[in-house]
């Protein structure tokens, strides 16, 4: 399975106050959105399609990263 592997990966705090998670492919951040406390937002969409877009490759890794 392609993962979209980035060059970069991204940390950020979870919603426990000072811990915090780091991923590093489209596959990871996709399964973090599915968890993600806040559902349906134009911004979340935007970064689900773009995870989406890399696992069908039909965009690069970075373009997920971007989100």
């Amino acid at each position: 399975m392609k993962t979209g592997r980035w060059s970069e990966p991204v940390t950020f705090e979870t919603l426990t106050l000072g811990v915090y998670r780091t991923i590093s492919s489209a596959a990871e951040a996709a399964r973090v959105l599915l968890e993600w406390p806040v559902d349906g937002g134009a911004a979340w969409q935007k970064a689900h399609a773009a995870c989406l877009a890399v696992l069908a490759n039909e965009a690069e890794p970075e373009t997920s990263r971007r989100g």
